[in-house]
């Protein structure tokens, strides 16, 4: 049974606990909560504003170290008010995308540090604030979030967001600043309240970012536009989708370069997607394939789905020296999304012979079009040997599947879809060697300063 004394003590109070206890159940406190522990007593103001609790979400939201600290000679909790102050309304992706700016810049100082030059510093709220009232639209919070640490790139080349190259075409784009972006905001029907996110100079290709829910568009959603073709309405675009909102957009694209999905080429970033199952090794040599989707190049009306693929061959350095041989030809059968396959044999690759030797990488560049969606290709390339000339051998290429992005039909081909004409799914795909002469056979204008759709 209790002591009478007992049965007389107050409720229990937080402020009651000693002070280390009551410093680490602050320590798992969000900023908020921490904040308004300031509001409660004096002990807990107090507390609450003990420095090392504040260090822990400057770091978390603002990314800052100790060195930074020393730099502002200020208290954690009056640098984090700071930042709050000035950035505050992006805490949510401040550290995400400021992270991921930084691993880029940190990435491509070691590998194309011209790159780095052509960035532009950051915007104040200002200026941003001045871009809305210009084009009379709200920009999305992830968006101004990295303008607020990169005010994008000069219009150089090459482009952060990544090139192609054929050898007739070649696209490397810009990302945007702020007020070139503005400038290209459009309000024309097929592209209303649509601002450009990136540029190529050379193709005049754009990615564009939905600012409302029009014309069949999700906001925020980013895009390449595909005019219709087939459409009598100049309105009639199709969308292939490239991002649900920027801060996917941008950080997947960052996560991409920086792991070595994207390959750094000629100081330049090329936008090719390797798999890692899609090796092929036949003896001492290796076979490995990464493909890249054109939409430049390509079109939902009428279906036509242009893919550039890159194929590296390599002889393992271990190998004997009379294992050196010579490349004769190629044979490929190509395989369409409805099951159809067309099978195709020529001499060489891309009109070159070349020799293979031990610790030699070869390395060329093709494409193929497909009338569906999605398709595949394998097959093998003929080797002769160097040494014993009446000596031929197959090594297979692995089997390496194109899939071109989700895309989004225009409203305008759907409000008049009674009037358009049927679509012609019967192209067949080809390899680069046969595309010139299927070019001339559809009429289709060769690719040069600008993209066939929009010649």
């Amino acid at each position: 049974m209790a002591a009478p004394g007992e049965l007389d003590a107050g409720p229990l109070s937080l402020g009651l606990l000693p002070t280390d206890p009551l410093l680490l159940i602050l320590s798992c406190l969000d900023y908020r909560d921490l904040t308004s522990c300031c509001y409660v007593n004096r002990r807990l103001n107090q507390l609450s504003s003990h420095d090392p609790l504040w260090r822990r979400h400057c770091k978390k939201y603002w990314l800052l170290t100790e060195t930074e600290k020393s730099r502002r000679n200020k208290s954690w909790k009056a640098i984090f008010i700071d930042f709050y102050a000035d950035l505050g309304r992006y805490i949510q992706y401040y550290a995400t995308l400021k992270k991921a700016w930084d691993d880029l810049e940190t990435y491509l100082l070691q590998r194309c540090p011209r790159m780095i030059t052509s960035l532009k510093e950051s915007v104040q709220e200002e200026e941003l604030d001045a871009v809305e009232a210009q084009i009379r639209c709200k920009l999305p919070d992830d968006y101004r979030c990295s303008f607020r640490i990169h005010n994008g790139q000069k219009l150089v080349v090459p482009g952060l967001m990544g090139s192609m190259a054929l050898s007739n075409h070649y696209r490397s784009e810009d990302l945007l600043d702020i007020d070139t972006a503005a400038g290209g905001f459009q309000q024309r029907l097929g592209l209303k309240q649509c601002l450009p996110l990136t540029f190529c100079i050379h193709t005049g290709l754009s990615q564009y970012m939905a600012l409302e829910s029009v014309e069949g568009r999700n906001s925020y959603e980013i895009f390449y536009q595909c005019p219709d073709q087939m459409a009598r309405s100049p309105s009639a675009i199709d969308m292939f989708i490239t991002g649900s909102s920027y801060l996917e957009w941008f950080t997947s694209y960052v996560n991409n370069v920086i792991t070595g999905g994207y390959p750094i080429i000629r100081d330049q970033i090329f936008r090719y997607v390797h798999d890692k199952d899609c090796v092929a090794t036949t003896g001492d040599i290796t076979v490995s394939v990464s493909t890249s989707f054109l939409p430049e190049l390509s079109s939902v009306h009428p279906p036509h789905y242009f893919f550039t693929y890159r194929i590296r061959i390599e002889m393992s350095k271990d190998a004997l020296p009379e294992k050196s041989c010579q490349l004769d030809s190629r044979y490929w059968r190509i395989t369409n999304a409805k099951g159809e396959v067309e099978e195709v044999q020529g001499p060489g690759v891309v009109g070159e012979f070349p020799i293979i030797s031990p610790g030699r990488v070869y390395e060329y560049t093709s494409c193929t079009t497909f009338a569906t969606t999605s398709g595949y290709m394998e097959g093998y390339y003929t080797f002769h040997c160097l040494y014993y000339k009446d000596k031929f051998f197959n090594v297979t290429i692995p089997r390496f599947h194109m899939v071109c992005p989700t895309f989004k039909v225009s409203v305008a081909r759907m409000e008049t879809n009674h009037n358009e004409c049927p679509m012609d799914e019967d192209e067949d795909s080809t390899d680069t060697d046969e595309y010139e002469d299927r070019r001339r056979i559809l009429d289709i204008p060769a690719p040069s300063g600008r993209c066939p759709r929009q010649t």
